[in-house]
């Protein structure tokens, strides 16, 4: 998948995963791999850039698998963006599905 695609979109899968479940990075970037291929060193910049501008709470939960891990938890203000970038994303998808259309089907 090109690069741009995927970089204009991570933040919006990112809010949506976490929207009624808190993860840590690594679960959240292979739950994006299953859709489509996402580097787990490039989820966790994002993770600090959203947490730093007030879309996500963070907590340590002990792991029977290794170290704590970090957690990502949704604020208030984190659903409030995730509902607004949704109504953005569909609108801009449509558009973008008349355009490919109307040059496609000619």
């Amino acid at each position: 998948m090109n690069v741009q695609f995927k970089k204009g979109v991570l933040d919006l899968c990112v809010l949506a995963l976490t929207a009624w479940e808190d993860r840590y990075g690594y679960e959240l970037a292979v739950s994006m791999s299953s859709k489509f291929e996402v580097a787990v060193g490039s989820v966790y910049p994002l993770l600090s850039r959203l947490t730093q501008e007030g879309y996500f709470s963070t907590y340590l939960r002990e792991s029977s698998e290794g170290p704590p891990r970090k957690y990502y938890k949704l604020t208030p203000e984190g659903h409030r963006h995730l509902l607004e970038l949704i109504r953005e994303w569909k609108s801009f998808s449509v558009a973008v599905d008349e355009i490919i259309k109307e040059g496609v089907e000619r």
